[in-house]
């Protein structure tokens, strides 16, 4: 097998797809975290002094007092792969002969010699990157919480304004 063989049969397209589907999945998430946080802060009440009859207490939700759960998108994802293929094959061979002769008995001597090597190595290294940023809340929840709110300070004003004194000093002409 060779080594561009090696990095043909490298799953790329598999690695891509399971990586988008894994952004989609952990977006998902993240937005589903969000939204049970806005459930919750909807939920969750506290309870203040009533501005002008500070012996009285309102209650308000956190999400009625302007707080709004934190959402995620996700920026960027990349997979960097590295990867080194050795291969080798090495062969050897060699031989000798030698021989004494003259008149008579005759003599000689081979030597041969035969050596094969294979060698295979493999390196691999991936890293995984996800960056998130915060993200605006969903336009509809985002308004929905500025006209809450501008009721609730409007309710606010009104409270006061009515436990003001009915008739103001005026300035003198």
């Amino acid at each position: 097998m060779s080594v561009g063989q090696e990095l043909l049969n490298t799953p790329f397209p598999e690695m891509v797809q399971k990586l988008a589907i894994a952004v989609a999945e952990s977006q998902t998430k993240l937005d589903m975290n969000s939204t049970a946080v806005a459930s919750y802060m909807a939920e969750q009440m506290i309870t203040l002094p009533d501005l002008s009859e500070p012996s009285k207490t309102k209650t308000f939700s956190l999400v009625s007092m302007g707080f709004l759960p934190t959402f995620y998108a996700v920026q960027e994802a990349e997979i960097e792969v590295k990867m080194a293929i050795t291969m080798a094959k090495t062969t050897e061979k060699s031989g000798s002969a030698s021989a004494k002769g003259g008149w008579g008995p005759f003599a000689a001597s081979v030597n041969a010699s035969y050596s094969s090597r294979y060698a295979y190595s493999q390196e691999g290294a991936s890293t995984l990157r996800v960056k998130l940023a915060p993200a605006e809340p969903p336009i509809i929840l985002q308004k929905y919480m500025e006209a809450l709110t501008d009721k609730m300070s409007a309710d606010l004003r009104a409270d006061l304004e009515e436990k003001e004194p009915a008739t103001k000093p005026t300035k003198p002409s």
